[in-house]
């Protein structure tokens, strides 16, 4: 019946028999029968007016909303003229470059992209993109063992708790340890990272500005991590490094985030990118792949893939990664906004977020609804503590036409009264005015 499929009954039954399974079905036995018993009723073939007409329907259904939740996922303009270059053929159904001598187009697109990466984080190198910003730090996590030789990381409590609970999947499976540093009024509590250092701690996660918007003071904290040779690990909104001092300053020695505030749409969710930047002596332990700049026989420039030690190349068990590499596409989005935007063009972006974040802040402030739950610089999001219900806010929020701040108690229970916003430069004067005045009047 499944003339393609290799495996006999005696194969099933031992595979069976290893787990402690009778039946196939029983691997399936959490799924409800409402789910799996049911007749599809699915609509007759439609031609392709029929078709077009059908999804234009579809897509009245949605409800477009004005954001001001962040956490992670930012509302930044687009230029017009990126998708326009994307979809261009010969980059829209690119693959891996593994042939340089007919990838030179791509091969230089990512180069340029590594390079404008290394610049905003100050690091030595970067790699050709991973898949998001969550993913990204675990593989930062399993980079600092593989090079410590250690199986236990801090994770500051402040990270972005999604960003976490992609950590603990990724530490489950490696059975690294997973040890919080607590937080204190907003931010990452320093002064605890002594006590909780052992000689088995690889390195110390945090991410700076923070869960709550908090920029995170990181002075000093790489020569604490020195005394028992872990290594710093900052999360960190790349847009924000047009103003903030960068991680390397501080003495990072991986630096990782998602790239999606440098210009890409929300997409719903994605597709968005992970980048990564680290020191040069760990750039040989470094997922995924790094394009090089090199000559040909003619001596002209030309750019190739170097130190690939992903599964496709040397033996699984040695590989850097198994899953990393982000599809180029976005790392060549990111690199066409850089290039538009430029130096001025991202300092006005983000000053004009700035500006924005400190006027809702100190107007919602103002209101008997809100009060600051700590004062603390921030950057384009902000934490504050309200008598409102959340769920409740945000509802209403939404059915004036606006994505409400995101709410902590939706992780944390004991964090019910906290809610926190994201503004950008596409938000203006008149929305947040609105915003304020609908809240006001909970």
């Amino acid at each position: 019946m499944h003339k393609y499929l290799p495996h006999t009954e005696a194969d099933i039954k031992a595979m069976l028999d290893a787990i402690g399974v009778e039946r196939i079905e029983d691997l399936f036995a959490e799924i409800p029968d409402s789910l799996k018993d049911f007749e599809m009723d699915l609509p007759k073939a439609h031609s392709e007016m029929e078709l077009r007409k059908h999804f234009r329907e579809l897509a009245k259904m949605n409800q477009p909303l004005i954001p001001f939740a962040g956490a992670g996922a930012y509302d930044h303009y687009t230029p017009s003229i990126i998708p326009y270059l994307i979809e261009r053929q010969e980059f829209l159904t690119a693959y891996t470059p593994y042939q340089p001598e007919v990838s030179q187009g791509t091969l230089q697109y990512v180069f340029e992209y590594q390079t404008m990466i290394t610049e905003l984080t100050g690091m030595d190198v970067s790699n050709a993109s991973m898949y998001d910003g969550a993913t990204a730090t675990a593989e930062a996590m399993f980079l600092a063992q593989a090079t410590r030789k250690k199986n236990r990381v801090l994770v500051s409590a402040t990270l972005n708790p999604y960003v976490r609970d992609v950590i603990d999947t990724y530490a489950h499976a490696k059975g690294i340890e997973v040890v919080t540093l607590p937080e204190v009024d907003g931010a990452s509590d320093f002064s605890a990272l002594e006590g909780s250092l052992d000689d088995d701690t690889a390195a110390l996660i945090v991410q700076s500005p923070n869960v709550y918007g908090v920029i995170e003071e990181l002075e000093g904290v790489k020569e604490t991590l020195k005394q028992k040779k872990a290594l710093l690990v900052v999360n960190q909104d790349p847009s924000t490094l047009a103003y903030l001092k960068p991680p390397a300053d501080h003495g990072a020695d991986i630096v990782v985030g998602d790239a999606q505030p440098l210009g890409i749409p929300l997409y719903f969710g994605g597709p968005y990118i992970g980048y990564m930047a680290a020191t040069k002596k760990l750039m040989r332990k470094m997922p995924g792949r790094i394009c090089g700049a090199t000559e040909d026989t003619d001596g002209r420039r030309a750019f190739v893939l170097t130190l690939q030690a992903r599964e496709q190349h040397i033996r699984r068990d040695k590989a850097t990664s198994n899953i990393c590499s982000n599809q180029s596409l976005m790392a060549l989005f990111v690199t066409i906004y850089l290039s538009l935007m430029g130096v001025k063009g991202l300092k006005d972006v983000q000053k004009t977020s700035y500006n924005h974040a400190h006027y809702l802040y100190e107007n919602l402030k103002g209101l008997k609804q809100f009060e600051a739950p700590f004062e603390r610089p921030f950057f384009k999001e902000f934490t504050l503590r309200t008598t409102l219900d959340a769920e409740k806010m945000n509802q209403a929020l939404k059915e004036k036409g606006y994505l409400g701040p995101f709410a902590h108690g939706t992780y944390d229970a004991s964090k019910a009264d906290l809610v926190t916003f994201a503004v950008t430069e596409k938000r203006t004067k008149e929305e947040m005015d609105e915003l304020i005045r609908i809240l006001g009047a909970l």
